[in-house]
């Protein structure tokens, strides 16, 4: 398959090579610092925490909560998944999960943000060097970009990581630096990057939906529970992409121990006819479509994508004495 982001031209047309400097940086001096730089048991171990701890940042925050609204929580800790997924180093929150939208409104449809069919290399990150989608899509995300403090972060999301970095090198030094903050980091990048091109092509698909989803037990463990990718594009507005017990989720285990102490509430779980892959006779935007009406939703958002409405249930809320 050629490597096109579009019909017209090959995916590095569109690279914006300057602002991709530092990310593409980052990922060839991990790949030769690996063999060069002295390994530090320590300065790793503290990087699989921050990795973990990040990757939290990116699944729960970034995807299910800002994305797909699979909870509720307050301002405070709004800001804090915010932040941590901050961390990451994938761009600001607000344009991660528009793009994310976006994505699911053309799932692997001419529109769509990394779809494979587009190239391997485009969807797992071709696309995020690409000038075509460095602005923020505000009509996607409008519920959250009225936070200045979700603003902030969006628009200067490159400075939480880089104090990250300047902190583990002042503790840790040159060896810290490198297995602590890069390795983790980009560890961070590949594994969320496989969700975009392999759960589209490797695993198996126990819905038929309008896509190529796959779910993936490798790469669920990966990303702390992405890789049910299948589930998730069948019915997408969820705290849990593991629909069945046997299926390891552990951002939806960390999530509903948070519930228990009032941290996050409303934990939305798939229904029994979703889990039986049956059609509803009503659908939401970002819920399991019905085929016919998923076609005419996606030839709407091809037409006018700047019109589709945001998603304005669960707006977070300062405490939880209305929460239902």
């Amino acid at each position: 398959m050629a490597e096109k982001s579009t019909a017209e031209g090959h995916w590095t047309d569109d690279v914006n090579w300057l602002l991709s400097a530092p990310f593409i940086l980052i990922n060839l001096i991990v790949l030769v610092g690996v063999f060069i730089v002295p390994f530090s048991w320590p300065a790793f171990a503290v990087g699989l925490a921050l990795y973990f701890v990040r990757m939290f940042g990116i699944t729960a925050g970034y995807h299910r909560y800002f994305a797909h609204r699979g909870f509720k929580t307050g301002r405070v800790f709004q800001f804090i998944l915010a932040l941590l997924g901050t961390l990451a180093s994938q761009k600001g929150v607000l344009w991660w999960s528009g793009h994310h939208r976006h994505h699911h409104r053309h799932s692997d449809l001419e529109g769509d943000v990394h779809s494979p069919k587009h190239g391997v290399f485009w969807s797992h990150m071709g696309w995020v060097m690409s000038s075509k989608w460095e602005e923020t899509p505000d009509a996607q995300i409008r519920e959250f970009a009225k936070y200045p403090e979700l603003q902030w972060l969006n628009r200067w999301w490159y400075v939480p990581p880089v104090l990250l970095g300047v902190v583990t090198w002042l503790i840790g030094g040159w060896i810290a630096l490198f297995w602590t903050f890069a390795v983790s980091t980009v560890l961070l990048y590949q594994a969320t990057f496989c969700i975009n091109s392999l759960a589209h092509l490797w695993g198996t698909r126990r819905y038929q939906t309008t896509d190529t989803s796959r779910n993936n037990l490798l790469l669920a463990l990966l990303t702390l529970g992405e890789g049910w990718h299948n589930n998730h594009h069948h019915y997408q507005s969820t705290a849990n992409n593991g629909f069945f017990w046997w299926e390891i989720d552990i951002s939806y285990g960390i999530l509903k121990v948070l519930s228990w102490f009032g941290v996050v509430w409303d934990l939305r779980t798939p229904p029994k006819w979703v889990l039986e892959g049956r059609a509803r006779k009503d659908d939401d935007t970002f819920g399991a479509l019905v085929p016919e009406r998923q076609a005419a939703a996606q030839a709407r958002a091809r037409r006018a994508p700047s019109a589709q409405p945001a998603v304005n249930d669960g707006e977070p809320r300062a405490t939880r004495a209305s929460a239902a």
